[in-house]
């Protein structure tokens, strides 16, 4: 019991990584709600990658307090490289495919490059809205963060972590923690790819609505119980691996990316295996960071509660 609230390593980059990861969340809940209210009719497409840029600028200020709040929780002292490496940590690899991107389109003369204008529109929005916003959140964590309440008293060294079995290790957790939500949202999965890259339109935003309850859902249920397993075993690394393993259907995506491209896609050709394979590593970094935030928080609430009943017993 005196292990399991022992802070995790790289503490920077894990509350970092958590910050991005309930922004996004609420990015989603935001999109999902201008959908059911009918701003993403049909022939406007053009005004879910408008709302999400703005969102993405708007709610930075979430990422940066919940990512400051956290490491000063946690005992980090360098708050500022803390808002810095939250406010990167998803653009600067998003501007780099779009960079890489534009620029394959630019050599070949298509259509599908954005104008100089536009790439530094969206860089102006981040730059003077975005991190900002983060900065301000950042500030706002830092004095406004509490005492990490932990139900148990932590001791000074941590004791040694027993073999585990190869069931109970990272790769096989995830692939089972990956697989039960991606099966919930499979079949929701296909309209959408349909949507998005067969030029059809996508218009079942209450049924997607409801998917997106179930893969929160999911996601926190077996999160919550692969973490009492690993906990069971006397292994109290649980806050790395809770978030990985709430994150782990992003990868699952990936793969159903592949297997959409090689079997359900007519796109043949460098130019658009390029496009699709860039924009979707991106989309599942996206429910990456989203669903391995759910994972974590879902577990951090589940681990007081029962501990906090066993100190009190």
């Amino acid at each position: 019991h005196s292990d399991v609230f022992r802070f995790p390593p790289h503490k920077n980059l894990f509350s970092a990584l958590l910050g991005v990861g309930a922004q996004f969340l609420l990015i989603m809940v935001f999109i999902l709600t201008f959908a059911l209210i009918g701003m993403y009719y049909p022939g406007n497409e053009g005004n879910l990658q408008i709302s999400a840029i703005v969102l993405y600028a708007l709610t930075a200020g979430v990422s940066g307090f919940t990512s400051t709040y956290l490491y000063k929780q946690m005992g980090g002292e360098y708050w500022v490289w803390n808002v810095i490496l939250t406010a990167t940590i998803f653009a600067v690899p998003f501007f780099l495919v779009a960079f890489v991107l534009n620029t394959i389109a630019v050599s070949w003369n298509v259509t599908q490059a954005l104008p100089v204008g536009a790439v530094l529109q969206i860089i102006t929005i981040w730059l003077f809205i975005g991190f900002p916003l983060t900065l301000i959140g950042g500030m706002t964590g830092k004095r406004t963060s509490t005492a990490f309440y932990a139900p148990v008293r932590t001791k000074n060294f941590p004791r040694e972590i027993p073999p585990i079995p190869w069931y109970r290790a990272l790769p096989f957790q995830m692939t089972v923690a990956g697989f039960l939500p991606f099966s919930a949202i499979y079949i929701e999965l296909f309209y959408i790819f349909n949507s998005v890259w067969g030029r059809s339109s996508y218009q079942l935003w209450g049924i997607l609505c409801i998917v997106f309850v179930i893969l929160i859902l999911v996601t926190a249920c077996i999160t919550i119980a692969l973490t009492y397993f690993q906990l069971s075993t006397e292994d109290y690394r649980w806050w790395w691996q809770s978030f990985l393993l709430g994150g782990s259907t992003g990868p699952f995506i990936f793969v159903y990316t592949i297997f959409y491209y090689a079997f359900r896609s007519p796109r043949i050709g460098f130019l658009q295996a390029a496009f699709y394979f860039g924009y979707m590593s991106i989309i599942c970094y996206f429910f990456f960071l989203m669903l391995g935030t759910v994972g974590f928080f879902s577990s951090l609430v589940f681990v007081r509660l029962i501990f906090g009943h066993l100190h009190i017993e």
